[in-house]
């Protein structure tokens, strides 16, 4: 009942706070535009030339133009280049590589990824990416002769970053999008490693990685079907946080307050506003249970990253040699793909894009002090163009922000009157004035959006 009391009382408080100044509204029709653009019969055909590689697994043969990994990855290149074409050249294709030795490439492979950027208007160093891996396999993980369709691992997600990529070439946005089809996956997230190489390397304030891994598919092996949700993987601490870092986190909070997870609270908020019958499901795993994806390296990285994965798998599908047994068929093949499902997960992407370029960066430095208070006092950083940001809490149980209030110009600091520090988490946002709005920042290194700073060149 007091908890009731003091929430009631303060969000009494909160919406009277800066009348004066009242929020910006937070609809964006774009949005539904950008959603409306995501075409499943595009998706279908680019899964289509994929599979009509043979096989596209990492250590296959590069140099025919109709068979192996070569021949994909200098499609996935070209397809690009025409989308950008049709953009008036507003993306710029690089192909990233490294050569890596490990168990699953004894001799040696090199691993190149294809990357379509579209600078952005007047943000260019803030990054946000979204990728998916080109390469397949079957059973036996070093067999790169036999057939790999690979249709929804990870035909699905390559489908989705060049929809994403067509759809979005169409928009300019402030910050700069990164479409990625990454190479490697199966053989040690290669593939995700060339790609956080490559944005430290350039310097790259990296604000998302959304990695699209096995997202096509709607039916589970036992036969349950699922086409209105979509799983997002996120890490409860940083994979770079340090031992100090460690010891303030685990005696004031923010294990479940990482940037990747609220970037994934973020794609739930989006689902929830903007798209139909479809909703995220959030894990708070890094990945599946005991298996992992690109997300990994660039998480190892620094970066706020997310693995998108559908909602229920076929694990009949999945890393299979094609066949058929007391005839139940096996393998990873176009049937397995359920186009308008992946249609969702791929507006879902589009619109998530959209919106976390359009805001402004999201808050730095943000602090909460009150210890010994009956108030608490919420503090960050100047937003650069935010026309005010939003203050955030909600109950340390709960999974997801409950109660807000507007600060609107260049205010930085603001007051929550009788709402005890120890009780809530809290967390801030920042807002553009035609009402973009940013993830919500947790605060103190925890929940820190920036990016490590840039490699030292050689």
């Amino acid at each position: 009942m007091r908890l009731s009391l003091v929430l009631a009382a303060s969000l009494m408080a909160a919406g009277v706070a800066h009348a004066e100044t009242p929020a910006p509204t937070t609809d964006q029709p774009l949005l539904r535009t950008i959603a409306a653009d995501v075409d499943p019969k595009a998706l279908e055909s680019t899964i289509r030339a994929l599979v009509g590689f043979g096989t596209r697994h990492t250590l296959s043969d590069t140099k025919s133009d109709k068979r192996g990994i070569g021949a994909a990855r200098r499609w996935t290149k070209a397809r690009f280049e025409a989308i950008s074409k049709d953009c008036g050249g507003c993306l710029t294709i690089e192909t990233p590589s490294q050569t890596f030795t490990g168990k699953r490439a004894p001799n040696g492979v090199v691993v190149e990824d294809v990357l379509a950027i579209q600078k952005g208007t007047s943000d260019p160093n803030r990054v946000i990416i979204i990728a998916g891996h080109i390469d397949s396999r079957v059973t036996d993980v070093m067999d790169f002769t036999s057939d790999a369709p690979g249709a929804n691992d990870d035909g699905s997600g390559t489908a989705a970053v060049i929809e994403a990529a067509r759809v979005l070439s169409k928009h300019r946005f402030p910050a700069t999008l990164v479409f990625a089809v990454l190479s490697g996956e199966e053989q040690g997230l290669y593939g995700g490693k060339v790609l956080a190489d490559y944005a430290r390397a350039q310097g790259w304030k990296v604000e998302a990685d959304l990695n699209n891994d096995i997202v096509g598919n709607s039916r589970g092996q036992s036969g349950l079907m699922d086409n209105t949700h979509v799983r997002v993987f996120s890490e409860g601490t940083k994979a770079v946080e340090t031992p100090e870092q460690a010891n303030g986190r685990r005696y004031n909070g923010g294990e479940v307050d990482s940037p990747s997870r609220n970037l994934a609270r973020f794609l739930d908020g989006l689902a929830d506003r903007y798209l139909t019958n479809f909703d995220v499901m959030m894990v708070y795993r890094t990945d599946r249970y005991g298996r992992g994806g690109d997300q990994v390296p660039v998480l190892e990285a620094g970066y706020p990253a997310v693995r998108v994965t559908e909602a229920v798998e076929n694990y009949d599908r999945q890393h299979q040699n094609l066949r058929t047994e007391n005839g139940k068929p096996y393998g990873d093949v176009i049937e397995g793909v359920d186009f308008n499902y992946l249609a969702q997960v791929t507006r879902l992407n589009t619109i998530a894009m959209a919106s976390l370029a359009s805001a402004p960066t999201p808050p730095t430095d943000v602090k909460i002090a009150g210890a010994v208070s009956p108030d608490t006092k919420v503090s960050w950083a100047a937003t650069p163009s935010a026309a005010g940001h939003r203050v955030w809490w909600r109950g340390t149980t709960d999974p997801t922000w409950r109660f807000s209030r507007w600060v609107p110009d260049a205010a930085t600091t603001t007051t929550l009157k009788d709402l005890v520090i120890d009780d809530f988490f809290f967390g801030v946002s920042s807002v553009s004035a035609d009402g973009w709005e940013s993830p919500v920042v947790f605060p103190g290194p925890a929940g820190s959006f920036e990016s490590p700073p840039p490699a030292p060149k050689p």
